[in-house]
């Protein structure tokens, strides 16, 4: 991964759990097939490519309260 990516992409997340597990979930749909929601000119791992769709704001989260305590 690039660390310029990382920086940036704490940023748009900065809680670094919430990035952790946003970029790896992913990561594993780029695996699986799934087509990039960005366009880049150089070749990216799937890891980077996650970072940068963060940092352009194709992916977002959204956290719940499911009541436990």
């Amino acid at each position: 991964m690039r660390d310029d990516y990382i920086k940036q992409a704490q940023k748009v997340i900065p809680d670094p759990n919430i990035l952790i597990n946003v970029v790896s979930r992913r990561v594993k749909q780029l695996k699986m097939g799934q087509r990039p929601l960005i366009e880049s000119l150089e070749r990216l791992a799937p890891e980077d490519i996650a970072l940068r769709e963060v940092i352009e704001g194709k992916i977002t989260y959204e956290l719940f309260d499911d009541g436990r305590k």
